[in-house]
């Protein structure tokens, strides 16, 4: 099924709430790489209790499943929780912009793109790099890896490389990057 429609609508209500967001994940990755199927849609917003709220709101209920209080409890955590729509089968990860430099910085980064014909707002190449190799770290995932290894053979040089060498080195993911690249044949 097609993702267009949910993103129009997700989209509409996060601008209509006035959160800011950024979608990361699969759907960035496929934004710059080799693209891969998948049925969740994972978006980074900066937002308040109260935009929550207005954007739980939106949401008409009969379509949507989602808890309003493991919402509020992951925005005061800066964590994440989850909506499901259940008629056509999709999970939406909204996750919460994390404190540290690097993801201020990322999310300052975000960049206007389009899914599908939908004009929204995605992280950089560069930057979904980085989360990627962050989520291998933390999941050892060999996923998010083939993600990074698909980017880097799509894009190569076109890459803001010295950004992404300076965030491997500060974060620590020197393994991650160096398995990406050898599986992309860059070593």
């Amino acid at each position: 099924m097609s993702s267009a429609e949910i993103f129009r609508e997700i989209i509409a209500a996060l601008e209509q709430a006035g959160i800011p967001y950024m979608v990361v994940g699969s759907f960035a990755s496929n934004l710059y790489g080799t693209g891969r199927g998948t049925q969740d849609i994972d978006l980074v917003v900066s937002a308040t209790p109260e935009q929550i709220h207005t954007l739980l709101s939106l949401l008409p209920s009969s379509q949507y499943y989602f808890d309003v209080d493991t919402a509020l409890a992951a925005c005061r955590r800066k964590d994440m929780f989850n909506i499901l729509d259940m008629e056509r089968g999709w999970k939406v990860d909204i996750i919460f912009e994390k404190p540290s430099p690097y993801h201020r910085q990322a999310f300052q980064r975000r960049t206007a793109a389009e899914i599908e014909q939908v004009p929204l707002v995605a992280a950089t190449a560069e930057d979904t790099i980085i989360s990627k190799l962050e989520w291998a770290k933390i999941g050892e995932s060999s996923r998010q890896i083939e993600d990074v290894a698909g980017i880097l053979r799509v894009r190569g040089e076109a890459l803001d490389h010295p950004y992404i060498n300076k965030w491997v080195k500060d974060l620590e993911l020197s393994e991650q990057w160096n398995r990406a690249r050898a599986l992309a044949g860059l070593e």
